[in-house]
């Protein structure tokens, strides 16, 4: 893969989460810390991100920086909340928290579909 092919599917990878979240190119930036043209510049496979920015960027979406450089399958960060949670939770108690988190998944997935 050319150089310019790898900044190209990132960038429609970043196009592709960032419309889908509803967030502007702008405000994309300004969460970066960059400027609107360079972040314009970087969903067109023109430029990169540095790696600071990367590391941001998969804090802010909650995607791996794998995929984000990569692509294929994206395996979401977990939210460092979440993490902390299950931590503190009491051993005995833990298998408790993950089925309670299943069902909260499956209930978040059938509203989903009601809605439509």
């Amino acid at each position: 893969m050319r150089k310019q092919d790898y900044k190209i599917a990132m960038g429609n990878r970043l196009r592709n989460y960032r419309t889908s979240a509803h967030i502007t190119q702008e405000k994309m930036a300004e969460l970066l810390d960059i400027s609107l043209k360079h972040y314009s510049e970087v969903e067109r496979g023109l430029k990169g991100l540095s790696v600071e920015n990367l590391i941001k960027l998969s804090d802010i979406s909650g995607i791996s920086i794998d995929y984000l450089l990569k692509g294929g399958h994206n395996y979401e960060t977990v939210p460092d909340t979440l993490i902390e949670i299950y931590e503190t939770c009491p051993l005995e108690k833990r298998q408790r928290f993950i089925k309670l988190m299943q069902d909260l998944l499956s209930m978040i997935l059938s509203s989903s579909e009601e809605e439509k």
